[in-house]
């Protein structure tokens, strides 16, 4: 007879795997539009803004939130403009035209099928745990990274 297997906690090789797996949904989700990592996010946190947002804190926001140079964020800001998927208002703030918001549609269905049956496999309570640790273990880095 075996010995029963000791809990697994959680570890970064865990989080970085998860991880690695949303991002490889994402990027099947993207094949057949224009879109990278950086252009999908800042379309879409300007989606779920839920109306145009000022530039320059939208951009910081995003940059702070990803841990992105501000730099590769306006980047990606400025080819969602040149692509028409986002467009400026006329008091300057940015908001995603009528086809920015059908590829968020698309890349969201398209991901939403895969990411819903691994959350759905687990518990709710389990991960209303698992957001209160991960929210948690985040802010403690973003401290300790703004010390650095």
């Amino acid at each position: 007879m075996s010995a029963p297997t000791a809990p697994t906690t959680l570890t970064p090789s865990i989080v970085g795997q998860a991880e690695k797996h949303h991002t490889a949904v994402l990027t099947r989700a993207l094949v057949g539009t224009t879109l990278n990592e950086q252009q999908w996010i800042v379309l879409n946190q300007t989606l779920d803004a839920g109306e145009p947002v000022e530039p320059s804190a939208h951009i910081a926001r995003i940059a702070a939130m990803t841990q992105w140079a501000r730099t590769e964020v306006e980047t990606a800001a400025n080819a969602l403009l040149a692509s028409a998927l986002l467009t400026t208002t006329p008091h300057g703030l940015l908001e995603p035209t009528d086809t920015g918001k059908a590829v968020v549609r698309k890349v969201r269905t398209e991901s939403g099928a895969i990411v819903a049956a691994a959350y759905g496999a687990v518990p709710t309570e389990d991960l209303v745990t698992a957001a209160r640790v991960l929210v948690a273990i985040t802010a403690r880095m973003a401290q300790e990274l703004a010390h650095a």
